[in-house]
């Protein structure tokens, strides 16, 4: 049984639109440090914990075995997920890890209409604890976001179980004992060797979590869930680099010549500038947040509803700015650009020249 996780080069925010600042959310959030600076994985390292594919918003890194567990959320009367230090009762995940913000928030709206329980073993002995805690984390987040959510139960199962049997007269009964080990531990034995660069050959926009959350908020139009939204301030100089750097294409900007203005020679230079959301794209990866000089951008919780959540949003309406004196584009709130700004207005000369 070989490793099951994969890396999806095609998903990655980095081959999709390099960034000055590389993401680097998997090998980081990695606790095994199975994960290389070019994102190959160490077989021997992996526990498949699922830690890579929790931080990662893109589906950098995938378990090829998902789809089963999409179809048992789907098809399941009653879902019960327990992971491999637990005594198995329904369908086993490699570990609490795999669940992101998504992940919870879909297993939250299927609690609305059957029950969701989720058995974990003892985890201050599991190799995969930091993974687990970060995942729960992300539940405790979501659960102050979204207070009156739907239950999902969480009950502690040991590794091993006693079972009481009796015969048909009762006479006598039989003990016996179940241990368990985890799939992760048993398969870990049979690989001996390092899979560099191991990649998958799907690509797509969303990830899966991402796609599974829509499939079932689609289903109850009316209910809002709690979702990190790009919001635009006052300050906002309608540049339109956010849009540009975006690697999901979840931020896209549409520039209008300004009718109003008659003047050719300013022509060109006065347009108007819409920032539209579309925020089933965004994966929260802030890099439109780190690129705005003038901070005008941010993240907020709202509730948003399925037509929201699917549709496009106007964020912003404006027109560039441009230096007072020399007529260049301004990329921040001032009013000469960084030319003139340090230039003497006589001689002309400036620190840049």
């Amino acid at each position: 049984m070989t490793c099951q996780i994969v890396y999806h080069n095609g998903n990655c925010l980095n081959t999709k639109k390099p960034f000055a600042r590389a993401c680097r959310l998997c090998i980081e959030g990695c606790p095994h440090q199975a994960i290389s600076e070019y994102r190959q994985l160490d077989a021997k390292l992996c526990t498949e914990c699922g830690a890579c594919m929790a931080v990662c918003p893109s589906d950098g890194f995938v378990d090829q075995t998902m789809h089963q567990l999409h179809d048992y959320l789907l098809g399941a009367k009653e879902i019960v997920l327990n992971c491999p230090q637990a005594i198995p009762r329904g369908f086993e995940i490699p570990c609490l890890g795999i669940l992101d913000r998504d992940g919870w928030i879909t297993l939250m709206l299927l609690a609305r209409e059957k029950s969701v329980t989720i058995m974990t073993g003892v985890c201050a002995e599991c190799e995969d604890r930091q993974a687990c805690a970060a995942s729960v984390q992300v539940f405790k987040q979501v659960h102050l976001d979204w207070p009156d959510h739907a239950s999902v139960r969480i009950q502690v199962r040991p590794e091993e179980e006693t079972v009481v049997s009796e015969t048909e007269d009762g006479s006598k009964s039989v003990v016996r004992r179940v241990e368990m080990t985890g799939w992760r531990q048993r398969s870990m034995k049979k690989i001996e060797e390092w899979l560099p660069n191991l990649t998958a050959d799907e690509t797509y926009p969303m990830s899966r979590s991402r796609q599974w959350l829509l499939g079932v908020l689609e289903k109850t139009l009316e209910e809002k869930i709690p979702f990190r939204a790009l919001t635009v301030a006052d300050t906002c100089t309608s540049c339109g680099v956010c849009a540009a750097i975006c690697p999901q294409g979840a931020l896209q900007k549409r520039e209008e010549m300004n009718p109003v203005i008659e003047d050719a020679d300013k022509e060109e230079k006065i347009m108007s500038l819409r920032l539209i959301l579309e925020p089933q794209k965004c994966v929260h990866c802030g890099r439109c947040v780190e690129i705005c000089r003038p901070l005008a951008l941010s993240f907020s919780t709202k509730q948003l509803s399925y037509r929201l959540l699917t549709g496009k949003i106007l964020l912003h309406e404006g027109s560039p700015k441009y230096c007072s004196r020399c007529g260049k584009r301004i990329f921040d709130n001032s009013e000469l650009c960084l030319v003139c700004s340090t230039s003497d207005p006589g001689s002309g000369s400036s620190f840049f020249l």
